[in-house]
């Protein structure tokens, strides 16, 4: 991650009491989050559903912790089994 991101980080494990290590990202879910936002500022035709569609999509694996990442973001996008 970067700076900003690890700052990030900081602030919410601080927010909210959880331990730091609970908002990592990999680079598999840095990957998939990426290429969700891509998709949805493309395909959609509207930029601002870019964050949205990662925000709902987090709720989605806070919510089911057992659900893949990837495959969140895959259904999220349309591009699911």
């Amino acid at each position: 991650m970067n700076d900003w991101l690890d700052q990030a980080v900081r602030r919410l494990a601080e927010a909210t009491g959880q331990p730091p290590g609970d908002f990592a990202l990999d680079q598999a879910a840095i990957d998939a989050l990426l290429d969700l936002a891509r998709v949805a500022a493309h395909d959609s035709g509207e930029r601002t559903n870019a964050p949205l569609a990662s925000y709902l999509v987090g709720l989605a694996h806070g919510r089911t912790p057992a659900a893949q990442l990837a495959d969140l973001t895959r259904e999220a996008s349309g591009s699911g089994p």
